[in-house]
């Protein structure tokens, strides 16, 4: 220990990774991943940033008041290990240990990471904290702990831990036996606990008050999940976790939460900071639009100090909550035919504080009571066929478009938000008006955009969009009128997907 302490190639790995920050990583819903990844270099000044579907991983040293401030991630956590999928067997105790020794390799990433914890949540200063007494405990306690917590084991029963969690949105099942659900399996195994604990006699040690509680929230899929369910993979890594540590188990409300996730690509563990998910903005009263969704519209509307930005379907008024509160030195106007959407608009602007920023009209998206070339950006939510029944008025669309593009000034940008049915009927204007204009026509799919899915984050452009690759076109790019499509992206919803369009004004509508 002494040599390895003295500059042995494992601590000096550690020593440089706990130099250059904290390792996290941030859930994100499908397709938002590029907008996450570059988020997390601009704000945070992120290193080592990399992705794979639903998860942004990278380094910083941000503090954890910066790290709340994400806006297109979900769920932020400490990353204890990210491995290669774990070897699947059809042997279930090969399987378990498997598990088992994944959790418990390198004990010292352990105490490193939770060390890093302590220390982000003493400096919070949360009711919740680890250690209320101590706020900044060392890594010596950490390794006293483990030692004392060592040599007291005995054979006792281990009292089980097990949790499920399933985020939404994230496109992936958790693997959940048929005979129960989430809550009787949960309830079940608490009062296994319970009562393991009052019929084992064990007495509190003397280093109880320095340990905490923790619970494990388990999340599989893909192949290990025919082999293993979510609650026994938990129960393996709680009983591991119990048995080299010595913390408490406790379901209901535990100081430290501990999740994992397996599926074909990785084996990830991490500790989540925040009980709430960053989406859960606070300043929004009544929820529209996803708010993660609402701001990588407005990031990609390129909005400047001073600019005028249009919502001429605001509903609740989620898009523009979200461009003011990241970009306040713009105006913003938001626009709807419904007296109930308003209201809902006007209660979320007062919410947030934003009176002086955002204004609201009633009028019609059709007949936009507004000058010509009077915006710099026009952001919107195209209704899915519920307020206007888009699908059964093929010419509804083409309206919407030409009012957007008429208020907008040259050089400006529009963003929408399309649902699947209406990014195809898109896809059928665009080609209308290219087979009008030009005598060449490409055939039909040729001129088709592809919706991004492998976007570049290591741009140097301090200008998200710019640091993202351009959608693939076909040999010309596609225009309606005056406006040119810069992107398509396609995001979940959720059940669903929908697709992200931004076009760019280049020339005075009509010519």
């Amino acid at each position: 220990p002494a040599a390895n302490r003295g500059g042995g190639p494992k601590w000096r790995r550690r020593r440089d990774k706990m130099a250059a920050g904290g390792r996290y990583f941030c859930t994100a819903g499908r397709g938002l991943e590029p907008f996450l990844a570059r988020e997390v270099r601009e704000r945070l000044g992120a290193v080592e940033v990399d992705y794979v579907s639903g998860k942004v991983f990278f380094t910083t040293d941000a503090e954890l008041s910066e790290l709340k401030k994400l806006k297109s991630g979900e769920r932020l956590f400490l990353l204890l290990k990210k491995r290669v999928p774990l070897p699947v067997s059809r042997s279930k105790g090969k399987m378990l240990h498997e598990i088992r020794s994944l959790v418990l390799e390198e004990p010292e990433d352990w105490l490193d990471v939770i060390a890093t914890w302590r220390n982000l949540r003493g400096h919070e200063g949360k009711k919740d904290d680890v250690s209320q007494e101590n706020p900044s405990p060392c890594k010596r306690k950490l390794e006293e702990e483990m030692n004392t917590a060592t040599k007291r084991q005995k054979t006792e029963q281990v009292r089980e831990i097990v949790s499920e969690e399933c985020q939404a949105g994230a496109g992936e099942n958790c693997a959940v036996p048929d005979r129960k659900s989430d809550q009787d399996c949960q309830t079940e195994t608490q009062a296994s606990f319970e009562d393991t604990s009052k019929s084992s006699g064990e007495k509190p040690v003397e280093n109880e008050k320095h340990s905490f509680s923790f619970r494990v929230s388990c999340r599989c899929s893909g192949a290990i999940a025919k082999i293993l369910t979510s609650q026994e993979i938990g129960r393996a890594a709680g009983i591991a976790l119990m048995k080299q540590f010595g913390w408490r188990a406790d379901l209901r409300d535990p100081d430290l939460e501990i999740f994992v996730h397996l599926n074909d690509i990785h084996s990830v563990m991490g500790i989540p900071l925040f009980r709430l998910p960053l989406a859960n903005r606070e300043y929004i009263k009544t929820a529209g639009l996803r708010s993660t969704i609402a701001w990588a519209m407005a990031s990609l509307a390129e909005i400047s100090v001073s600019a005028f930005v249009l919502d001429p379907m605001c509903g609740l008024g989620t898009i523009l909550l979200e461009a003011a509160k990241e970009w306040p030195e713009a105006c913003y106007l938001g626009i709807d035919i419904s007296d109930s959407q308003l209201e809902g608009a006007d209660a979320n602007i007062k919410t947030a504080g934003l009176i002086d920023k955002i204004e609201l009209l009633k009028a019609s998206v059709k007949a936009l009571p507004l000058p010509s070339e009077s915006f710099d950006a026009v952001i919107s939510d195209i209704p899915f066929g519920k307020k206007f029944k888009i699908t059964k008025d093929t010419r509804l669309l083409p309206d919407i478009l030409q009012e957007m593009e008429r208020v907008l000034r040259v050089g400006g940008t529009i963003v929408l938000l399309l649902s699947q049915d209406l990014h195809k009927r898109m896809d059928g204007i665009t080609k209308s008006v290219e087979n009008e204009s030009s005598p060449n026509a490409i055939p039909d799919g040729a001129s088709e955009t592809t919706a991004v899915k492998a976007l570049n984050i290591d741009g140097n452009s301090s200008s998200l969009v710019k640091s993202v690759e351009e959608p693939f076109l076909s040999s010309r790019q596609t225009c309606f009128g005056s406006l040119m499509l810069d992107g398509i992206y396609e995001v979940s919803l959720g059940k669903t997907v929908a697709f992200i369009y931004k076009y760019r004004k280049i020339s005075t509508a009509g010519n």
